[in-house]
């Protein structure tokens, strides 16, 4: 679904298809959110400022978007007054605009948020002891239809662009006040370095495990996960970003490669009968060449273990046999792995049930005797739909509710 334009090549005649990173807006201007430092130069150039001007603007300009988190031109008061009112003519710092944000009775966050083109999709926050991860989308909608998750039963309508992805951590960052305490208020860095503000659950850590399969979204993800590990800007460490697949065996290398984060595996199911049922990718890409991209992964090791989850569902993948042939899959490709075994989020018309506690325990405790790491997640924000599998349920059935009230409204008028 990537979007071209053409762009000239010194040397080259005829200009060359490249992957267009600017989205059109009615206004004319561009949205920098999701560009690199190099992008930024590029267009300051061609917006008329010479090449050497054009360097120290994108550099000025990248660290307000993305190290200080501004959203106005105005507020980036290392560069002239007059120069301001030129860059918000011609560019403009966007963030995904929220529809609708909900707090559970937990402490988890989440946000029901709507592209520029009118579509919505989700992000969580979730607040630990010792971190808070943002559980962010890669795209709308999903195609690989797990029967256990809900998300899998809608549509895929697009993917996100680098600018939406980014966007979110940069939202959650302006939820928590996460900021520096003088990006909106134009303080020197030296007056404000190292003071932070927020609700006393920061944005540790970063897992692609939101609506959507990240890695049939490749180019966007990485994108804007660079963005994210730029010392330069959001500087969050590759170690504190994990990236979910369900299993797209060939790009898992590059991934690994061209990327660098930790790697969670929807693993789900020890046997090709049941994953096929319940993660219907395993008819394309099976256990056996699933495990063997897992112990090939890059930078894989006992320090950065390989996360595979499992969700539990009853009389289904559950059985003691099931654990013990999931800890000799294991222990047959070497890998260096860690298991999360993810309870059952039941919704309307699912065809499983969850399973019992005392299931999920023995089922734990096998593994862990095994020599695995096999702790049991603790099912957070079902109470707002934003346990695992959860996503854009209630808020999709919310917001065709509001739609036909307001058409309802719109006939009685």
């Amino acid at each position: 679904m990537a979007d071209t334009t053409l762009m000239s090549i010194p040397g080259q005649v005829d200009p060359v298809p490249v992957a267009r990173d600017i989205t059109p807006r009615a206004d004319g201007r561009i949205d920098l959110i999701g560009l690199p430092k190099d992008r930024i130069r590029e267009l300051l150039a061609e917006a008329g400022l010479d090449p050497k001007q054009a360097k120290l603007r994108a550099k000025q300009v990248f660290h307000w978007l993305y190290h200080r988190g501004v959203t106005e031109f105005e507020a980036m008061t290392d560069i002239a007054k007059t120069m301001r009112p030129w860059l918000a003519e011609r560019f403009v710092i966007g963030r995904p605009e929220v529809v609708e944000a909900q707090h559970s009775t937990d402490g988890t966050r989440k946000w029901l948020l709507k592209t520029a083109d009118g579509h919505e999709f989700e992000m969580v926050f979730i607040p630990d002891a010792d971190r808070g991860t943002l559980c962010v989308s890669s795209q709308v909608g999903c195609t690989l239809n797990c029967r256990f998750c809900h998300t899998g039963t809608m549509k895929l309508v697009r993917n996100l662009t680098p600018g939406e992805i980014v966007g979110q951590v940069m939202l959650a960052r302006d939820a928590l006040g996460e900021w520096p305490k003088g990006s909106m208020a134009g303080l020197d860095e030296a007056e404000d370095e190292g003071h932070y503000t927020s609700d006393g659950r920061l944005l540790t850590n970063i897992v692609m495990m939101g609506m959507g399969e990240p890695l049939y979204n490749f180019d966007n993800v990485k994108g804007a996960l660079k963005l994210v590990m730029d010392g330069d800007g959001l500087a969050l460490s590759k170690r504190r970003i994990t990236l979910s697949t369900s299993g797209v065996v060939p790009m898992m290398d590059r991934c690994g490669e061209e990327i660098g984060v930790n790697l969670a595996v929807s693993l789900h199911a020890v046997t090709k009968e049941i994953r096929d049922e319940i993660v219907p990718l395993n008819k394309k890409y099976g256990i056996e060449d699933l495990l063997q991209a897992c112990a090939d992964y890059p930078g894989a090791s006992n320090a950065r273990r390989i996360t595979f989850e499992y969700v539990m569902l009853k009389d289904k993948n559950d059985t003691d046999e099931h654990a013990r042939e999931l800890v000799r899959l294991l222990k047959q490709y070497k890998l260096p792995a860690k298991v999360n075994l993810i309870p059952f989020n039941p919704w309307p018309g699912a065809a499983y049930d969850t399973s019992t506690p005392e299931r999920v325990k023995r089922f734990s405790d096998i593994v862990f005797e095994g020599g695995i790491s096999a702790p049991v997640r603790t099912p957070r924000g079902r109470d707002i739909d934003a346990a695992c599998g959860q996503l854009k349920t209630a808020a999709e059935k919310k917001s065709r509710a509001q739609r036909d009230r307001e058409a309802a409204e719109a006939i009685e008028a």
